[in-house]
């Protein structure tokens, strides 16, 4: 796991850390992440839309876009 990085969404900061971000590279379609401390799965579609994986927390559409826009700007995939 790497550093804890932060993402500012619609007025609240949200802490959040990639799993394990050396398997990922530009072909990646799921990701791990620790959002706050809870276990989130992300998986990007074939129109390059992230979505949340079934989970016990169920996020907000526009911030679980948000959070794959940032993984994906900053590992470059």
């Amino acid at each position: 796991m790497g550093l804890p990085l932060r993402i500012t969404f619609k007025d609240n900061d949200y802490v959040y850390q990639i799993v394990d971000s050396k398997s990922i590279n530009q072909n990646t379609t799921e990701i791990e992440l620790l959002l706050n401390g809870e276990k989130v799965e992300l998986i990007r579609d074939i129109k390059l839309v992230w979505k949340q994986k079934d989970g016990q927390q169920e996020l907000d559409s526009e911030l679980v876009q948000a959070l794959g826009r940032s993984v994906s700007l900053r590992l470059r995939m």
